[in-house]
């Protein structure tokens, strides 16, 4: 899973690079998805494959807070890509005249740099306030990666102030994101069906079609991780139930744009070929 997610991934940036057709805002946002998800992955998946050849499962004090910062940061900014996402959707659907002027190559550009930078701030806080928790010395984490919930778990101190900071991030920061990316979609479906043509309605559902079935899956399998771990005791079931956020969103987000997009089928064919002529 951890070689087709970077695989995959990889492709798809190799080929919106290498093609001069797909230098538009849309390819732009789903170049940064992809390293965004490589980077997600890379986070979690190498500890837990060296842990499980190992047969070690110990993590040092350190490593565990560096992987919890990397996992907020690429997570939120994941959440926040996916949301500029559905905004370069609605402007191209909904004001298509003034697309090229709206979505200019400068305002992209901002929009990542002040997502990231935004993500960056948010990990880093998450992570440094565990400093300030003592710990007992059993410190065993129900996960296959350092899980800042199940970290919090483990305090000795009151980690009051990190829950509802945790609880509050995720809430504000998460909620403006989908809130923004239903309001995006709202705007599209009314304005697709104010299109007289059957066609241009086809083609403009079309479009946003990968773009929906990545933020089910992402949004999905985080609510599905909440969900499992507030009804069941089992802290087996809920790890699995993290392990499939934290892995099967970027392992299934290539095949769904390379397979729902004729131009993006062509480029990779096209960058298959010139790797396999070269090897």
């Amino acid at each position: 899973m951890y070689l087709v997610t970077i695989l995959g991934n990889l492709l798809i940036i190799l080929a919106i690079v290498s093609e001069k057709h797909l230098q538009s805002p849309m390819y732009f946002f789903l170049s940064n998805l992809s390293f965004t998800d490589i980077c997600l992955g890379t986070n979690t998946i190498p500890k837990m494959l060296i842990n499980i050849q190992a047969q070690d499962k110990s993590i040092t004090y350190t490593g565990c807070l560096t992987q919890i910062c990397f996992f907020w940061n690429f997570a939120f900014f994941e959440n926040c890509l996916l949301a500029i996402m559905a905004f370069d959707r609605y402007v191209a659907i909904c004001h298509p005249l003034n697309y090229t002027v709206t979505m200019n190559p400068q305002f992209c550009s901002l929009l990542i740099l002040l997502s990231q930078l935004s993500s960056i701030m948010i990990g880093l806080l998450l992570s440094l306030l565990l400093l300030e928790l003592s710990f007992c010395t059993e410190l065993v984490i129900h996960n296959f990666f350092c899980d800042l919930a199940e970290v919090i778990k483990l305090a000795c101190s009151d980690p009051l102030i990190n829950y509802i900071l945790t609880y509050a991030v995720a809430f504000i920061f998460g909620g403006t994101t989908l809130s923004g990316i239903i309001y995006s979609y709202i705007q599209i479906v009314s304005s697709v069906f104010r299109k007289p043509s059957q066609k241009g309605r086809y083609k403009a559902f079309s479009t946003c079609g990968s773009h929906l079935l990545v933020v089910c899956l992402f949004y999905g399998t985080a609510f599905g991780v909440y969900i499992s771990s507030a009804v069941t005791d089992s802290p087996r079931k809920t790890a699995v139930a993290s392990l499939m956020y934290s892995v099967v969103p970027q392992m299934m987000n290539p095949f769904i744009y390379s397979l729902r997009n004729r131009d993006m089928k062509e480029a990779l064919k096209k960058v298959i070929g010139r790797i396999s002529s070269i090897l």
